[in-house]
């Protein structure tokens, strides 16, 4: 995949027939150049939400075939659910992933609505950043009435279709297509069966929140502005659209919530809203769930939000975060979460390029030890710099929790989240310094039967040989960094885990060492010298400190035994 990525999320009308399902996604999976993410369907909304990402043609002719299949497979006509919806293929929003702006993501969502409308006329409506006219770019706006009203409003002026005939469809009825911000379809469950009382607690947290009324919120008259339109009591909860219902499936009520902008309205932010607007109603949030994907941000950012109001070390694993997470916002309640399945990075990880650190310790003891080049001493440096880091990181958390310190879980758990962000970069690099030596080889299999092949596999060679010298001189540079944590550990950390920092602290020492073997051997086969010199220069005086500084520290943990 080149660099332009995007995220489509079609959303059916169909939650129950799997095989109709089935039918669209290999559509989308005829389509070369698009990886199906997740499909989500839902029994009592009658939808199914997909996600797949791709370049963004292929995407567009992905979308095509699939908004295509909905319409011979799907009868509107004949569509109950809980959801509001008003065709077969009911939204069809683009999303900018990498290397792409909303602007130009509008453009494909155009070209996808006019080719909709064209080719299946089918009535297409524009939304978000795709809709230039204000009045008619909220997907809420555009799909009031739903399908059943949408006979008579397709036929009012101001409603006329962006592409497609002004008549709505019996069989597929009408579809908006647009260009949108990433956006987290989420729920919050509730331990009562009642839609008002949920929808109560929609109208607290949403954005919109609710027409101020005289006496009764819900029966009383309701106020007016000097221009007689309805005053508005906004909800607690920015970026947030949400709405109550009853789920038949599972036998309660949720809160339905789009959200909007994460940077400004988080899911953990939005799960504590609800459940203390739910508390002071006297319901009680029992769980909740995700609707199709969840960026990994999300999921971290929440992590680390519980362990804080814990007064916990928030320094811990990307698996443990993610753990705390679910279990802090019962996303486990209603089904499994499965954090493979569910979460955006996850699922794009090319798992080809990262295939050392995924191994047991004896399987990369054995490819190590295999008659295989790689890895070899570069990546065995990062590794064994992963570890030393891994154990100043293990003495910080252990720090943090040490009865009696209570009051320094802050100071501790900031060295850890540090150590942390040093451990997860060269593990990056264990398959990097391996991969850096592969390109190296691919580049001297490269033809050279004319002088152009020949220049062409000269600076090749050249570009691979500088990159294997940046990877080890990065492992050398983060080591010697992350050597300050350990130094910390062994001055104020645990007194009893004094001798795991002097460990770190020879690992990170040896991991400088071993890094630095292989910048001079890759830099000697440099023909830019200037650049060779200077690296190699930069390497001494690096050298030099990490021994000064690991001798510091087994001083300190020395005096301490």
């Amino acid at each position: 995949m080149s660099h332009q990525l995007i995220e489509c999320v079609p959303n059916f009308s169909e939650g129950h027939d799997l095989n109709i399902i089935k039918q669209i996604t290999n559509e989308i999976e005829s389509v070369e150049g698009v990886k199906l993410l997740n499909v989500d369907p839902g029994k009592a909304t009658n939808r199914t939400v997909v996600t797949f990402v791709g370049n963004p043609d292929p995407v567009i002719q992905a979308a095509f075939l699939a908004i295509k299949k909905a319409s011979e497979l799907i009868d509107m006509s004949k569509h109950k659910g809980e959801h509001p919806r008003m065709g077969a293929t009911d939204v069809c929003p683009l999303i900018p992933i990498a290397g792409i702006s909303m602007e130009e993501t509008a453009e494909y969502a155009k070209k996808l609505g006019a080719r909709v409308g064209k080719e299946l006329s089918i009535p297409v409506y524009l939304y978000e950043a795709a809709q230039a006219d204000k009045k008619r770019n909220n997907l809420s706006v555009i799909r009031a009435g739903e399908y059943e009203g949408f006979f008579k409003k397709i036929k009012l002026a101001e409603w006329k279709p962006d592409f497609g005939p002004a008549e709505h469809s019996v069989k597929s009825g009408s579809t908006v297509i647009g260009a949108r911000d990433f956006l987290v379809a989420y729920n919050v469950n509730l331990n009562t069966t009642s839609t008002r009382r949920a929808n109560s607690i929609a109208f607290d947290v949403r954005e919109a929140g609710r027409v101020k009324r005289e006496g009764n919120p819900v029966t009383g008259k309701i106020v007016t502005d000097e221009k007689g339109n309805p005053v508005n009591i906004p909800g607690t909860l920015k970026s947030v659209k949400a709405i109550g219902w009853y789920i038949e499936e599972y036998g309660i009520a949720q809160i339905s919530m789009n959200l909007t902008n994460i940077n400004i309205t988080s899911v953990h932010k939005a799960f504590d809203e609800v459940c203390n607007k739910a508390a002071e109603r006297g319901i009680r949030v029992t769980g909740s769930e995700l609707v199709g994907l969840v960026p990994l941000k999300s999921m971290l950012d929440a992590g680390k939000y519980f362990l804080e109001k814990q007064n916990r070390s928030t320094g811990v694993s990307e698996k443990e975060l993610i753990k705390i997470a679910v279990k802090s916002l019962g996303l486990d309640e209603l089904s499994p979460f499965k954090p493979e399945e569910r979460i955006i990075e996850y699922l794009l990880k090319n798992i080809s390029m990262a295939k050392l650190i995924n191994m047991s310790l004896s399987e990369f003891a054995d490819e190590t030890a295999s008659e295989s080049p790689a890895p070899g001493g570069g990546s065995i440096s990062a590794y064994i710099g992963a570890l030393g880091i891994s154990l100043g990181t293990m003495v910080a958390n252990l720090s943090s929790h040490k009865p009696g310190w209570d009051e320094r879980w802050k100071e501790f758990s900031d060295w850890a989240e540090k150590g942390q962000t040093y451990k997860n970069e060269l593990l990056k690099l264990v398959d990097e310094d391996t991969n850096a030596f592969n390109k190296i080889m691919q580049a001297f299999t490269l033809p050279k039967a004319t002088d152009e092949e020949k220049k062409a596999r000269t600076q090749a060679i050249q570009d691979a040989t500088k990159y294997a010298t940046e990877v080890p001189f990065k492992v050398m540079k983060l080591c010697y960094d992350s050597m300050e944590v350990i130094k910390t550990m062994a001055e104020i950390g645990n007194p009893n885990s004094v001798t795991d920092a002097g460990v770190g602290a020879l690992c990170a020492r040896s991991a400088v060492m071993g890094a630095f073997l292989n910048v001079k051997i890759n830099a000697a086969g440099l023909t830019d010298k200037a650049f060779a010199e200077k690296l190699i220069a930069e390497g001494n005086v690096l050298e030099a400190k990490t021994n000064a500084l690991e001798a510091e520290i087994l001083k300190i943990v020395n005096g301490k035994i």
